[in-house]
């Protein structure tokens, strides 16, 4: 914990009303004062506390600093709760506390639980998790955190919680919660210090319970640049040109979580002026972007891809997004949109950019017409970026790598943050005609990335510029790049 989690004496509540935060520096304590602070309450705090610096800071970096401050802290104050102290309580001492009080859950009062909710949400933040797991099994609920894509255990509970935490859980997200024997799905909308959070709830029925899976969704953290996800100059300006093109087809591949959405919306991002009617279907709408008409797909009142973007083309569309072509008729669909003037963006889940081609062509899209519609396939993945505070020289390897140590910036783990790293092949006259003359995945391959990265060597350029480590790139790249 750093010094400045460890002085912070103000209750939540009154620094979040008044504008005023108590921090700490090398120096002594620090008072951070928002734009919209309450003037006449600097007074009182500097009169019970010991303050050596003052710093004014806009309303967004007061946000920023309130959720480092408390992140800990208990997520929403409970009514009755009013004094610093009891927000400090870390979450592992809640864990133990409502442990060993849980006959409190046989009562009317659900506080314990909601406390301890409150602080696995908070943990979770403060870690950047961006999934909660909440696992129940014969003799525990296990808990779990996916941070930077790997999944780690935070907390072993007692299995008399899980129908309780769950109810919790559904409630929150307006679940029904006397239905326990199908899946369910919601979300609800959260804030921390200022910051929003979305979060997207999927129930499960398991032998034991309901197994939960939260994702949380940072609105603020939601948008990046082009420049922004570790994709190469050269491979950013064929991109780039990809997009400019007046139509045509531009897909972005590989598993779930590769950062596939990300990318397709820093695209649109890049694309989004007020000459331009920019539409998306998508499952689900996961950030709203401002400008950009967004459809969320339906399947249980008939609302596919397919309807949803066959519908979107009599909106006068200048740039189409689908989420995911699954199925031949939103792959025909999408061709047909680039054949008549559209710039249709979308993803396929392949393991490389030129077995798209060959995924698209198994579903049934004749080769000449995805040869004459298709302008450029992006493959990706995401590797854990090395903690710049606390990363090293590999003195054991020959090359000029680094390796992970931990430090309290990392957690420990020696990784902080992700990065990409891509494969990017343009469709120009010879891939076009190997398309439309059927060539296989390995020829396309071949004569595509002659002169351009597979996944696995732009992960060996991160690794040389002491980016990330060997043993990330081919956790998520082929052996065989």
């Amino acid at each position: 914990m750093s010094a400045a989690e460890e002085t912070v004496k103000l209750p939540y509540r009154f620094a979040r009303e008044f504008g005023l935060a108590l921090g700490a520096s090398d120096n002594g304590a620090v008072l951070h004062i928002s734009d919209a602070a309450n003037r006449d309450m600097i007074v009182e705090v500097a009169r019970n506390h010991q303050i050596t610096t003052v710093e004014e800071v806009s309303q967004s970096r007061f946000d920023d600093i309130l959720s480092e401050l408390y992140a800990r802290r208990s997520f929403e104050e409970d009514s009755e709760q009013t004094d610093a102290e009891g927000l400090a309580d870390d979450f592992d001492a809640i864990v133990q506390g409502v442990e060993h009080s849980a006959d409190l859950l046989a009562g009317d009062d659900d506080a314990p639980v909601i406390r301890l909710l409150n602080s696995l949400l908070s943990e979770a933040l403060r870690s950047g998790a961006s999934d909660v797991h909440l696992e129940p099994f014969e003799n525990n609920v296990i808990v779990r955190l996916r941070v930077d894509g790997i999944l780690k255990e935070i907390a072993s509970l007692s299995p008399k919680l899980a129908p309780y935490l769950v109810s919790r859980i559904k409630v929150m997200s307006r679940l029904d919660i006397a239905e326990k024997r199908l899946p369910q799905d919601g979300r609800l909308s959260l804030s921390l210090g200022g910051k929003t959070y979305d979060v997207r709830v999927s129930t499960l029925p398991i032998r034991y319970g309901e197994r939960v899976v939260m994702r949380l969704l940072d609105k603020d953290n939601a948008f990046f640049g082009l420049e922004d996800l570790g994709m190469r100059a050269e491979m950013q300006s064929l991109f780039e040109a990809a997009l400019r093109e007046p139509n045509g087809i531009v897909l972005v591949t590989g598993p779930t979580g590769s950062g596939k959405t990300t990318t397709l919306y820093s695209a649109l991002s890049l694309m989004n002026d007020i000459s331009r009617n920019i539409m998306t279907v998508e499952d689900p709408v996961e950030y709203a972007l401002h400008g950009i008409s967004q459809t969320q797909v339906n399947p249980k009142i008939g609302m596919t891809f397919a309807d949803g973007l066959r519908s979107i083309l009599r909106q006068d569309p200048d740039t189409v997004m689908v989420g995911e072509i699954r199925d031949k008729e939103t792959a025909e669909i999408a061709v047909q949109a680039s054949l008549t003037g559209h710039v249709v963006l979308s993803t396929v889940h392949t393991n490389s950019a030129a077995a798209a081609v060959t995924r698209l062509m198994d579903m049934g899209i004749e080769p000449l017409l995805l040869s004459s519609s298709l302008r450029l396939v992006l493959a990706q993945r995401l590797v854990r970026r090395l903690c710049p505070d606390c990363k090293t020289p590999d003195t054991t390897d020959t090359e000029a790598s680094h390796k992970p140590v931990g430090c309290p910036s990392c957690q420990n783990i020696g990784y902080r943050g992700r990065i990409g790293i891509f494969e990017l092949f343009c469709v120009d006259d010879a891939v076009r005609q190997m398309i439309a003359d059927g060539a296989t995945e390995q020829q396309i391959e071949a004569h595509a990335f002659a002169d351009q990265p597979l996944l696995a060597e732009s992960g060996r350029a991160l690794v040389a510029a002491g980016e990330t480590t060997m043993e990330e790139v081919l956790r998520v790249a082929r052996l065989n790049d």
